[in-house]
């Protein structure tokens, strides 16, 4: 029997030879199932002024009835039509606030029952925390006093299909709210409309690059229906309850109040709407109002935004990036292409940005250029802020010093490649300041910055104390603990120099501490147990070695607890991995693993199988290379398979791995890489591939970082392709999909129409629809069965 017979009839065996198969959700093994099904440690919240500690608490995985809720897609959104909040929302059920600095942790009283708690937000003085409380049929307005730990509903009726329903004013007494309609029309039943008439697009003869998108209008019975979704009246309503009108009802997608409360920018919805992009590119107009409901000034009148130049630094044309300055009372900021948006023309400088002071009665004023395609500013002081442009093809990011009175450059403080992680010099530390919004903090001219530490020989996260004047850092802090990580958050007091941490190894959870970097001393601020006891002598190590051209890679190696290398087995392999494009070689060879990292066990890796005797190779980097000229997908299948052989080799001359049985997975672009690995290679035995896309030809405007299109080049797309070269696939694969997958371009359609080229042309493979799961998945019932199924089909590939 030759052993493509054998697999085939191996396959089939598992897959009961039968083109369907009725079956319940299971649960996998009892040593995987006792790692999936934890309770979930609360995520922890602060007031910047450390003052608060807020504890917030959720079930550890949604179930299928949370996601067999009512749900619309209309215009990029999915949202529930009886509450006007988002359908894939994951709510906290339970709040517990601390005093910062003491031990006592109080559980918050007067919630409502069943919490569904969503939209978290601190007032401006910090003293008071609103958040929405979801119904059966109503989406609510509550807070918690943080002194007393008391929540109290303040209103209903709220609108929430946009995304934050709320904003605090600066008083931190008031809230500006979107509320529902009086009378709000219902929702067209298009199962029992008869059209009126065929659903007709245009091109005008413009070209554009626009990719492929989910949940997008179709028809006009869509529009009205999405008119009535998004369709809000904004209110301003007191904590104690009152509400005074403030603007009537129109289609609004986001408010703004600016820094000393007086004036708010908000953006309105305008037709036509458009069936090719999602509502965040539809034409709107954007005007100010001040706190009585007066119109003062429109900022802006937007086109539908559906034509654009090729390119991932190509950009609109027209102001882009309207809000409000962080160190002025009340001006805004935007900017606008100088090369209309296109990337592929040559110009000295790519953005303007201008400022607009209120009330708007001079013309804005040009401000500040930038060489590259602008990326956003962080303001300071009066003397001092930055502002950063970048480019994608060249992978560079510039940090420029100039003076926010003038706009006038004074420094070029960095320009470098973003994707090189060593050379990260870190984030600026903010505080708030006087208008209560966050700039960098500046005092006598010295400011700080927190990294993260990646270099060559390990992580060592560190704070730079920065000098706005000679525009240089000094290190005052490295953190090197043995066999842990450090992580620096942020300042919890800098005068006394304590910093906000967080430390953990692999098998000590990561939990909050107070370091002061006077005396290196750290005190513990939270306490949360490691829920993944059956691990925690797992052997766990970042492993390094080259690819056959040279470069540099890494992958986190898990090894059975009892395993001992000297034995002499050799244990099957499982490979996760997701591929990345660079521009250079050196940057590709960089690793970001920590080998201290906690041990986290999730549905997204193999890292469970390490209790049934298998090795793992979690994150094995997949770097897809294209320097100069050559862009990364002009090798990418050869650079797969170079990446697959460097890391079964370097386990296999460690003489830990059967090179014989050995299964790789990915989900996503990951799905995309195993499907390739199997189909041009024989390095891998078999393969999972969740939620991925196999027919570049259905993403014919570009996809991951390939910014040309299908026409550009039809032979890069049909190469890369699994689709296409289904014929050529003979080894089992597990095929993997969430029914209502929302990501752009990972269509469910994709995995169905593959698995039936595959299965019509001979290979044995078998798909997996998990219902009601989006391109995450989310259900207790699906992930679990997920489990179930990777492990019986890892058991009868590597094992039987």
């Amino acid at each position: 029997m030759n052993k493509f017979i054998f697999l085939t009839a191996m396959f089939l065996g598992f897959n009961l030879a039968s083109a369907q198969e009725k079956i319940e959700f299971q649960k996998p093994s009892q040593e995987i199932l006792e790692l999936a099904d934890f309770e979930r440690a609360p995520s922890v919240y602060m007031t910047q002024d450390k003052e608060w500690v807020v504890y917030t608490y959720r079930n550890t995985y949604k179930t299928l009835q949370d996601l067999s809720q009512d749900e619309m897609k209309l215009g990029g959104l999915r949202f529930n039509p009886n509450t006007h909040i988002s359908s894939t929302i994951t709510y906290i059920n339970n709040l517990k606030v601390q005093k910062f600095g003491t031990n006592k942790i109080t559980e918050v009283s007067g919630l409502p029952q069943n919490p569904q708690i969503g939209y978290l937000g601190f007032s401006p003085d910090e003293k008071t925390l609103a958040f929405t409380h979801t119904t059966t049929n109503d989406l609510e307005l509550w807070y918690v006093d943080l002194s007393t730990a008391k929540a109290q509903k303040v209103a209903t009726g709220l609108n929430a299909v946009g995304g934050r329903p709320y904003e605090w004013l600066p008083n931190s007494q008031e809230l500006l709210v979107s509320f529902l309609p009086a009378n709000v029309p219902a929702f067209i039943d298009k199962s029992t409309q008869m059209p009126t008439g065929p659903t007709v697009s245009t091109g005008d003869g413009s070209v554009s690059q626009t990719r492929t998108y989910q949940d997008l209008l179709t028809d006009a019975q869509d529009e009205e229906n999405f008119k009535n979704a998004i369709r809000s009246s904004l209110d301003i309503v007191a904590l104690n309850g009152q509400k005074r009108n403030f603007l009537k009802a129109d289609l609004y997608t986001s408010n703004s109040i600016s820094p000393d409360g007086n004036y708010v920018l908000i953006d309105v919805l305008k037709e036509p709407f458009s069936y090719l992009v999602p509502y965040s590119r539809f034409a709107s107009t954007t005007s100010v109002y001040d706190m009585n409901g007066k119109l003062v000034k429109v900022i802006d009148e937007a086109p539908l935004d559906e034509i654009r130049p090729k390119g991932f630094s190509s950009t609109k044309k027209g102001k882009r990036g309207i809000r409000w300055r962080s160190d002025k009372a009340a001006e805004l900021y935007y900017v606008e292409a100088l090369d209309e948006g296109d990337a592929s023309k040559e110009v000295e400088y790519r953005d303007q940005v201008y400022v607009w002071t209120a009330p708007f009665n001079q013309a804005a004023k040009p401000f500040i250029k930038t060489k590259l395609r602008y990326g956003g500013i962080e303001w300071g002081n009066k003397d001092v802020a930055m502002i950063y442009d970048h480019w994608y093809d060249t992978r560079t990011l510039r940090t420029t010093a100039f003076n926010p009175q003038t706009g006038k450059e004074i420094k070029l403080i960095s320009e470098r490649n973003y994707q090189d992680k060593y050379a990260d010099p870190g984030n600026y530390y903010t505080t708030k300041n006087e208008f209560g919004k966050s700039v960098m903090y500046i005092k006598n001219n010295k400011g700080y910055l927190f990294g993260d530490g990646f270099t060559k020989d390990g992580q060592f996260p560190f704070i730079d104390e920065f000098d706005f004047k000679t525009f240089k850092p000094k290190r005052i802090y490295t953190s090197n603990k043995k066999n842990q990580i450090e992580s620096l958050f942020t300042f919890i007091d800098v005068d006394k120099k304590q910093v906000l941490t967080q430390v953990e190894t692999p098998s000590q959870y990561p939990n909050y501490f107070s370091l002061n970097l006077k005396n290196k001393k750290s005190k513990p601020i939270t306490n949360f147990e490691n829920p993944f006891k059956s691990i925690e002598n797992v052997k766990k190590e970042v492993i390094h070695y080259k690819r056959a051209d040279g470069v540099d890679l890494s992958g986190v190696l898990y090894l059975p607890a009892n395993y001992d290398e000297k034995s002499g087995e050799k244990l099957p392999l499982l490979v996760w991995a997701y591929p990345t494009e660079y521009k250079d070689k050196s940057t590709a060879g960089q690793n970001t693993n920590n080998p201290n990292a906690f041990t986290y066990p999730y549905y997204g890796s193999f890292v469970y199988w390490v209790t049934k005797g298998y090795a793992v190779l979690d994150d094995a980097s997949f770097p897809i290379v294209g320097e100069g000229e050559t862009e990364p997908n002009d090798t990418f299948i050869e650079q797969l398979l170079a990446n697959g052989k460097a890391a079964i080799k370097a386990l296999d001359d460690r003489g830990i791995i059967d090179k014989n049985r050995v299964a790789v997975g990915g989900h996503s672009y990951g799905a995309f890489m195993t499907a390739n690995l199997l189909t041009h290679g024989d390095d891998f035995k078999c393969g999972i591939a969740r939620s991925g896309a196999y027919n570049r030809t259905l993403t014919p405007f570009g996809f991951q970082s390939e910014q040309r299109n299908y026409w550009d080049d039809p032979k890069i797309y049909n190469t890369m392709s699994p689709f296409m070269n289904a014929d050529k696939m003979k080894k089992p694969m597990l095929l993997v999909h969430g029914e209502a997958d929302n990501n752009p371009g990972t269509f469910t359609l994709q995995t169905e129409r593959y698995f039936q080229a595959l299965k019509n042309l001979g290979a044995p493979v078998r798909m997996v629809i998990l219902p009601k799961e989006s391109h995450g998945y989310a259900a207790k019932e699906n992930i679990l069965h997920l489990l179930w199924e990777q492990d019986q089909f890892l058991e009868k590939c590597l094992k039987d």
